[in-house]
């Protein structure tokens, strides 16, 4: 556990927040991981996002999240969303359709 989130502060929360409400209320949240991140000139964390598609329809939801994701404005004060990547997807067909998709989001302190 984080810092951020043993406290229940921070962005991580409202980018968690923004990432599902973009996904749509067809999407299952699985998990959510931070960790810090920095260059020479920048600092933020660095966000995983698990999230599944289960079920016909839902599959188009989980293909419109994966296409607006990385073009997605998000809206967290204090911080800009520098990069949002789908890292990776994930097919099964049976018992049901279900989808995965695991988006990296890097978010910089912007002081």
């Amino acid at each position: 556990m984080t810092r951020h989130e043993s406290t229940g502060r921070g962005p991580w929360l409202r980018l968690l927040s923004q990432a599902l409400e973009l996904a749509g209320p067809d999407a299952e949240f699985l998990r959510h991981s931070e960790c810090p991140w920095s260059s020479a000139t920048f600092s933020g964390t660095r966000h995983r996002i698990l999230v599944a598609f289960n079920g016909e329809h839902a599959l188009s939801s989980g293909e419109a999240y994966i296409a607006a994701l990385p073009e997605h404005e998000f809206s967290i004060s204090r911080q800009i969303v520098a990069d949002a990547t789908v890292v990776e997807v994930e097919h099964a067909v049976l018992p049901a359709p279900r989808m995965t998709v695991e988006a990296e989001l890097l978010l910089l302190d912007d002081c």
